[in-house]
């Protein structure tokens, strides 16, 4: 057996183009353009890729993009007071603030500054909380990516076994929550879990977010999984030249792939799914803001 990959890239396209639909409904129909503000403190090289690229994309589809780039001495007063300024600006319906922060920044006062309804990375407590007992708030967007995609590939899960490897506030626990939510029997693996390729090798879903290149081997795969690869890790490569790296999951992608069903590649297959979620997400807070509800999503 071989698997069959599953398409983020692909997948994200599609999302967007869905988005960039709503958007222009929203304009036409009901005077609302969906905003989003991204706010990066400092000059950190891979995020600044990673705003530049929200930013086109937002604008791609059609909404209104809000920058601000602020310096890294920046006291946590005055980043809490940019959040809350934004969190009245009614041009606004998502703020999101790139992590990480400079370490003299409590990114948890920061997250909590920002409005529920508008924080559309779904970090807030009271959004976390909401998932946590099935209510209707913003769901985190690389879990949500991860669920999109499941749902695509295998329609009903009711019944399957997840296990999820992590158990971080970002992926681990959202994502353990949205299985639950489709009747998966989940289990939430992380470090201290005893024997933890005899945990994965009776999933039927397995999703790795544990930030370990490869940790996940093929002989720890079920015959017929699928398999979601949430890791991003940047390792040597002096084969390519001096200083270079390559990207990895947190799965052996060569190893599991014989023995998969279904396979998310790195890069290629989470990744592009949690901006397109993020799109998604603003569009989902601009909806609710304006009280339209006959929006599909």
């Amino acid at each position: 057996m071989t698997a069959q990959i599953i398409d983020g890239k692909a997948f994200a396209a599609e999302i967007r183009a869905k988005v960039a639909e709503n958007v222009s409904t929203l304009k036409s129909k009901y005077a609302v353009t969906p905003g989003l503000a991204v706010v990066i403190v400092g000059e950190d090289p891979a995020s600044t890729i990673y705003v530049n690229s929200k930013i086109k994309q937002t604008v791609e589809v059609g909404m209104k993009s809000f920058h601000f780039a602020l310096p890294d001495t920046i006291s946590e007063a005055d980043l809490v007071a940019k959040v809350k300024e934004l969190n009245v600006d009614n041009r606004v319906n998502g703020i999101l603030v790139q992590l990480p922060l400079p370490k003299h920044i409590k990114e948890a006062a920061v997250i909590e500054a920002i409005a529920p309804e508008k924080d559309v990375d779904g970090f807030h407590v009271i959004n976390s909380g909401l998932l946590a007992t099935g209510g209707k708030g913003m769901v985190p967007c690389t879990p949500l990516g991860c669920l999109l995609m499941l749902q695509d590939t295998l329609g009903d899960m009711s019944g399957k076994k997840a296990v999820v490897i992590g158990r971080s506030n970002i992926v681990g626990k959202p994502m353990a929550q949205l299985l639950l939510q489709e009747n998966c029997t989940v289990t939430l693996a992380h470090s201290r879990t005893k024997d933890l390729a005899s945990e994965v090798k009776q999933a039927d879903i397995v999703v790795a977010a544990v930030g370990v290149s490869e940790l996940v081997k093929g002989d720890w795969v079920k015959d017929g999984a699928t398999v979601i690869d949430v890791g991003m890790n940047r390792i040597a490569a002096p084969e390519r030249g001096e200083g270079k790296v390559r990207l990895t999951g947190d799965v052996a992608f060569d190893e599991v792939i014989e023995k998969a069903a279904y396979i998310t590649p790195v890069p290629g297959g989470v990744g592009p799914m949690t901006i397109a979620c993020l799109l998604r997400n603003t569009v989902t807070a601009a909806c609710r803001q304006a009280s339209i509800e006959e929006i599909e999503l």
